[in-house]
């Protein structure tokens, strides 16, 4: 069966089908792209159509997660419910709510760090993607929702580790929730997935990322490399009466990361260096289908104001297109320095306007311990963002023969952060004289 991706509702498998017709809670854990979202969709457009007043939310990690199984949902109604879809006047559909003529309507939102944003609601059916890395404090806040309606829960995710929420409503855990419908659907029993594809996934994974992600199995061996806890020790301001009435040496460092190829975000992160030892956020930039000219662009512009020692920025692939017209500029020829985090470290000097070539060996496991080390130390200072939360959250490690791999999806705004953390490392002491 060829899958069909704009009526995927004409081609459902035999796991979609049952859990769209199945009443009460829902526990989903499936492998990458094995149709949950899909399946998500048109249950709870279907209930809203077929049902009046029907109240449901929508909820996802993060707002794009969020508003993925909401925009499915919507172009289900469209093309099944035409007719029951508001589209004018002051009830129209939005980025956030969906309002049908039988009076019922579809929310969406990100949860936020704990869900503390949403908690106004009183909802019928409460629908939960992406919930495996959700704090707890997060269905502290929404669960109650449901308690005064009778109403149904369904939550859905790949897999994060054995410990949450989420990995308690499974069976594999020892004080397993109950009341649940439980599916479970490995991708590799997925009809649509193509087993060439799987295979080349084996191949460029590990085994333990492999079966996390498209296994859909909880593993201890997998942690988050940056626990909760010391992410949230983080969002503290810095004291400058630390410093005892003397003016602290600051100097001010730029990080990016450039967007690749399907309307990823670029992220650039401002900070100061305090005393060569404390790093102090400013500000976040995020612009989604960027432009690599607007990137360059807008670089240029931010060191105006900013006036910064150094640029970091990932030089592996779309990155070069903006390291190498910054590397010609002579505002930024000087500052700007390459940081392709999957091989290697390039520091470009200039001298008589001839360009020196220097470099030395840079894993990315060295740039994300780095950025540990500061934040377990007190080290880093960083204005409180649910961005920021949930970019760090994300990124999990594992020991492979003795090696550290790291990595983590929704990882742009960790990628700027440990490349402007690594001005750390800045030892040179004089700005360049032009």
């Amino acid at each position: 069966m060829i899958y069909n991706i704009f009526e995927p509702w004409k081609t459902l498998d035999p796991w979609q089908k049952k859990y769209i017709e199945t009443e009460g809670n829902c526990f989903l854990l499936c492998g990458r792209q094995s149709g949950k979202t899909t399946a998500m969709s048109i249950k709870f457009g279907d209930r809203a159509a077929k049902n009046p007043k029907r109240i449901i939310l929508m909820l996802a990690y993060t707002e794009k997660q969020a508003y993925n199984l909401f925009f499915k949902t919507l172009m289900y109604l469209k093309a099944v419910y035409p007719k029951q879809v508001i589209t004018k006047g002051p009830k129209k559909h939005t980025r956030h709510v969906i309002h049908l003529t039988n009076g019922s309507q579809i929310m969406c939102y990100a949860c936020g760090l704990d869900g503390t944003g949403i908690r106004t609601f009183t909802v019928t059916d409460l629908v939960i993607d992406e919930a495996a890395p959700m704090a707890r404090e997060v269905f502290t806040s929404v669960t109650p929702m449901i308690s005064v309606t009778g109403g149904n829960m369904d939550v859905s995710s790949t897999p994060r580790g054995r410990s949450g929420y989420f990995y308690e409503c499974s069976d594999q855990c020892p004080k397993v929730k109950t009341g649940w419908s439980r599916f479970y659907v490995n991708a590799e029993d997925c009809p649509r997935h193509d087993q060439e594809f799987l295979e080349n996934e084996r191949a460029s994974m590990t085994k333990l990322e492999y079966a996390q992600e498209y296994v859909a199995k909880f593993l201890d061996e997998i942690k988050q490399f940056f626990p909760d806890t010391l992410i949230r020790s983080c969002f503290t301001p810095l004291d400058f009466r630390l410093f005892r009435g003397r003016i602290p040496q600051s100097d001010r460092f730029l990080g990016v990361d450039v967007a690749r190829m399907g309307g990823d975000e670029t992220v650039l992160l401002t900070a100061d260096r305090i005393d060569r030892e404390i790093i102090n956020m400013v500000e976040m930039d995020i612009k989604s289908e960027t432009k690599l000219t607007d990137t360059v662009r807008l670089i240029l512009e931010k060191d105006l104001t900013n006036h910064y020692k150094k640029i970091y920025l990932d030089d592996g692939g779309l990155g070069a297109g903006v390291l190498d017209p910054l590397l010609e500029h002579n505002q930024t020829k000087h500052k700007v320095v390459g940081i392709n985090n999957s091989k290697r470290y390039y520091e470009h000097k200039w001298l008589k306007g001839k360009e020196k070539g220097g470099q030395s060996r840079l894993m990315k496991e060295e740039l994300y311990i780095n950025l540990k080390i500061l934040m377990e130390n007190g080290k880093i200072h960083l204005q409180k963002s649910d961005k920021i939360f949930q970019s760090l959250a994300n990124i999990q490690a594992e020991d492979v023969n003795g090696q550290l791999k790291i990595w983590g999806k929704d990882s742009h705004v960790t990628e700027a952060l440990i490349r402007v953390a690594w001005s750390i490392r800045d030892k040179s002491l004089k700005p360049y004289i032009f």
